[in-house]
Formats: structure tokens, sequence, C-alpha cells
């Protein structure tokens, strides 16, 4: 059933321009993962490897996870560290948490402390340097964790240095918009999941959809129950290259999935070259 489900891993390619970009980091090869949910029928080991095996074969400089590597229980973080252990990256491996990384009072220490000890830093309002003092990757703090803040990274940053700024949530865009941000990478929607040819994706109908159908059976209903459906305000935005004012977006589908599945809309590994 995953495979029908979630469908096959799509290879994602892109160059994207970054001003003042040091002329020695031109082709800096990045690779994003993002959305694992390895839990249950959320992600297959088969899939994973794939992935693993994609993002290894890119010999990428830097590799950036952008959230929920969970979907409930903050204990399946310890097989998926386990395989993620195998990525390899010339310059290291950064990650930030999504939303399903924070539901659980113990979920985030959980989840951060399997990944240090596989030596991958997962940043919380936090910006590093793995490239050099000319390029500055920012980790943005959950935003459903009411941490979200920019006050405690950006006035720190060299205003003529570029900088990549990870965030699960492609929403945070429209906060971010008035600061510089040359590049966000974002996951969180798994690009819509189901995506219907010259409509769009699915979910960006639900609210509608939900006011018309009986209280009584939304629970039946995916995405209906409860306030599923509103997993970002800006379904525009929720897969791909996207200009934000001065600023870029990119918005990965991820890897994994949950109940009703992917159409039209497989999972990615990003390959983004910086030039």
């Amino acid at each position: 059933m995953h495979g029908f489900l979630t469908g096959s891993l799509k290879i994602e390619r892109l160059n994207v321009a970054i001003a003042d970009l040091p002329t020695d980091l031109r082709g800096t090869k990045l690779v994003q993962l993002s959305d694992f949910h390895y839990e249950n029928e959320g992600l297959s080991d088969k899939l994973l490897a794939e992935a693993i095996c994609a993002s290894n074969h890119a010999d990428p400089d830097l590799v950036l996870l952008t959230g929920d590597y969970i979907t409930h229980n903050p204990d399946c973080i310890y097989p998926l560290a386990l395989k993620l252990k195998h990525l390899q990256s010339r310059r290291g491996i950064y990650g930030i948490l999504g939303n399903h990384d924070i539901k659980l009072p113990h979920s985030k220490s959980t989840i951060i402390a399997a990944f240090e000890r596989i030596g991958i830093p997962i940043l919380w309002n936090e910006v590093v340097y793995p490239l050099g003092p000319g390029l500055a990757v920012v980790g943005m703090a959950e935003v459903q964790s009411g941490q979200f803040n920019t006050r405690a990274v950006f006035p720190g940053i060299n205003p003529s240095i570029p900088r990549i700024v990870l965030s699960h949530s492609p929403d945070t865009a429209a906060y971010l918009q008035t600061l510089r941000v040359d590049l966000q990478l974002s996951g969180h929607t798994h690009g819509g999941q189901i995506i219907l040819p010259k409509i769009g994706p699915l979910p960006a109908y639900f609210k509608c959809f939900r006011e018309k159908v009986p209280k009584g059976l939304r629970q039946w209903i995916p995405y209906l129950s409860k306030n599923s459906y509103k997993i970002v305000e800006r379904w525009e935005w929720s897969q791909g290259f996207h200009p934000v004012g001065n600023n870029q977006l990119y918005v990965s589908r991820g890897l994994g999935t949950y109940f009703p599945g992917r159409l039209f809309c497989p999972p990615e590994v990003t390959i983004i070259t910086l030039q």
C-alpha cells in the first residue's frame, strides 16, 4: 500500500542566484530533505534509502533538513537517526524542527538529542557559517512554538552577507519579507499531497468544503476533522520556487505522507546549486 499512497521519488534540481555570493562559493551544492514522517505508513525504508542514496550521489557541500521527522511518536526518531547517519556532505548537515516535532512536551528534546548523537545540529533561532564567513545559514524556531524570533538572529548577521534561511512553514516567508532572505527553504505542505490537474492542491479548498459538510460527518473525512485543514494560509506557496518581494522561497514536497496519500505530487529530494 505504501507505494500506492506515496508514489516514486523525484529529484528536483534548480539553480538559484544569490546576490553578493563570494566567488569561491559559486557552484555550491545544497541538498534539501524535508517532512520524513518516519512512522507507520508515513515513509517506507525503501523510499528513505533511495532518498539518502540520491543525496549522497549528488555529492553536496551541505545537506539541510527542514523538519517533521516524525508524526506523533518522538521515539520514532531513533531508527530514523540511525539511517540518516549514512548521509554524506562535505561541510556538514544541519536541521530545524517542524510542527510535528514539538507536539509532545518531550518531543523537541528527544529529537535534538537523537540528532546530536549522529553529529547533526538542530538550529533553533540560530545562525551558523559552515561554508565560511561569506554565507550565513539561519535555522528558525518552529513558528507554532511561539518562539519564532527574527530579532534573536538577524541583527547579528552582517547586512552585506547573503543568507540561507531554514523555516519549516512557508507562511513565514510573509513575516520574513521585510528582512534580507536570499533563499528560504521550507516544507510542511507535502506539496498539497493531492494535486488536481488545472485546479491545484486539494487542501486549498477544504475550508469551503468543510463548511458544507455536517459536523457529524467531518471526523470521517481526512483533513476535515478538527482544524487539520489549516495547514498553511498561502497555498500558492505549497511547492516549488517563489519570489517573495525581494526574497526567494523554495518549498519541498517532502518525502513522507499520511492518509489519504499523494496524487500527482511525488516525494522529492531537492538539489540546489548556488550561482
